[in-house]
């Protein structure tokens, strides 16, 4: 495996790609991530439907099997290749700090994908998961309007402490996968800590553009004001808080060197 000092001048390298990256290439390697995430929302969600018997007994376990299925999309997101927000708040640190990319370049890099980001969660939540029909049966239907609901009726500040949980684990999930030299072995670091945001229900601001506005398609009585106001605003600011200080920030000071040494 690599060690930490090796996932950090990754990191670095691959900020400096990042910024080097034409602004076009940008915004479709963003929408791509958007839909792979999405990808992972819709068989999370397939997974968990109909578990309210299980859920009885014990209520982690829908949980547990949503969690498993999800990390699909980050997975698709590493290794594959794409632009995901929430990746990029901890992805960019390192580079930043030392120097080697402009200071503010980590904001219009965070503005332009999480836009694309969203522009894909609802292109894939209308052609793929409406048009289609996937959630129509009442099980899939019944639940991911649970969840929208769920979603909007939590207090402001538990809602963006749950994404400070939720992009913390994401994000430590990246610098895991970095970790690893092998398929299995990057597979196996990416998944265990998406699992478990999942598990712990926290709240990740762009799966949340796959289940919310999936939700709305398919009747829910969430608006775009709350689901906006309520719900994306403050995940999306702990996403921030989770990702850029606790792991990009945090570990760069921790085991980073200074450019000039």
């Amino acid at each position: 495996m690599n060690t930490p000092y090796q996932v950090q001048d990754l990191l670095v390298a691959m900020g400096v790609k990042k910024y080097q990256t034409p602004l076009p290439k940008l915004i479709l390697l963003g929408l791509l991530a958007g839909i792979y995430i999405a990808m992972g929302g819709l068989l999370s969600t397939l997974a968990a439907s109909g578990t309210a018997g299980l859920g009885a007994e014990n209520p982690i376990l829908p949980r547990l099997l949503a969690g498993a299925t999800f990390p699909l999309g980050l997975m698709l997101v590493v290794l594959v290749g794409a632009e995901l927000f929430t990746g990029n708040t901890a992805y960019l640190m390192p580079a930043t700090l030392r120097g080697d990319i402009p200071r503010t370049y980590f904001l219009r890099n965070w503005l332009v994908v999480y836009l694309a980001n969203f522009a894909g969660a609802l292109l894939f939540d209308y052609f793929i998961v409406y048009q289609t029909g996937v959630l129509s049966p009442e099980a899939f239907q019944s639940y991911i309007l649970k969840v929208a609901t769920a979603k909007v009726s939590q207090p402001w500040w538990q809602v963006f402490w749950r994404g400070v949980g939720a992009n913390w684990l994401v994000c430590l999930a990246v610098f895991l996968g970095l970790s690893g030299r092998s398929m299995a072995g990057r597979l196996m670091g990416i998944w265990w800590p998406v699992m478990a945001f999942v598990a712990m229900g926290f709240e990740h601001s762009i799966a949340n553009m796959f289940y919310l506005p999936s939700a709305m398609l398919y009747g829910s009585e969430v608006s775009w004001t709350a689901f906006l106001i309520d719900n994306l605003v403050p995940a999306t600011l702990g996403n921030i808080v989770g990702g850029a200080l606790l792991v990009g920030c945090a570990y760069a000071y921790i085991y980073g060197a200074p450019k000039n040494q």
